[in-house]
């Protein structure tokens, strides 16, 4: 059975993907809906979905941007409201699409393709280089975002006002999230990956399933034995791990 990620930061629209994908395709398993890009990364390390569908312009991560970092056999579809010179060089590039709005016809070419030849996907090193090209085109200029400056969090009985820069990283710990800030720990109820989408990406990465760190504060990194990474953070005694997820996003450093 084939098994698929759906990417989208609009619920309806994830939801009216995936209603017109199982009508296509009844066999087709859907795993999960993701409701941004760190989700989606996270959740395609983690489920190794035979096929991602991506949507393009998301928080935290766009689509192309989840799709560089996909290091297993997952074959990427783009769903995309771009116009016609964008989709000229996803076209080049020889890369999966289906144009937003998505219509009933277009996608059903799309799961006759996927059908007919599920395992065939771009190499590694064509998909990145393609990638980085289209990322840089000044086609893909993604809206901007307002990003979050500035926490309510509780400590004890009493709710502080925190400024984001103060914090060295997020983590989530059961029903909530732990912000760790130069003032100390502090409990959020918002999820680690909705609380990534309203950060700035430039600042704070995703660097597990269940930590955003503020770059600011890091220090330095280690590799063990096997090669995993880890994050010293400025001011914090432990080290964080990476999951092979977002370890990319260290490779220039």
């Amino acid at each position: 059975m084939m098994r698929a990620l759906i990417a989208d930061d609009e619920p309806h629209l994830a939801q009216y993907l995936r209603d017109q994908l199982l009508s296509l395709w009844p066999e087709l398993h859907i795993v999960h809906l993701a409701r941004n890009g760190i989700d989606a990364a996270a959740r395609i390390a983690e489920l190794e979905p035979d096929i991602a569908f991506l949507d393009i312009d998301m928080p935290g991560l766009t689509g192309l941007e989840v799709a560089q970092g996909i290091e297993g056999h997952t074959r990427v579809v783009f769903v995309t409201a771009f116009d016609a010179f964008a989709l000229q060089a996803f076209e080049h590039a020889a890369l999966d699409y289906v144009l937003k709005p998505v219509s009933t016809e277009r996608l059903a070419r799309t799961v006759a393709r996927l059908r007919a030849a599920p395992a065939i996907a771009l190499p590694t090193a064509a998909l990145a280089q393609a990638l980085q090209q289209l990322t840089g085109a000044a086609a893909f200029t993604l809206t901007p975002r307002p990003r979050l400056r500035y926490l309510l969090a509780s400590q004890g009985e009493r709710t502080h006002h925190i400024d984001v820069a103060t914090v060295r990283f997020f983590h989530a710990d059961d029903k909530y999230t732990v912000v760790s800030s130069v003032d100390g720990e502090f409990l959020l109820r918002t999820p680690v990956s909705e609380l990534a989408s309203q950060l700035d990406p430039e600042q704070f990465w995703q660097v597990h399933r269940s930590t955003v760190i503020n770059l600011a504060w890091l220090e330095g990194t280690r590799r063990d034995a096997a090669s995993r990474l880890f994050l010293r953070m400025r001011g914090h005694a432990g080290e964080l791990p990476v999951s092979r997820a977002f370890v990319h996003l260290f490779k220039a450093m």
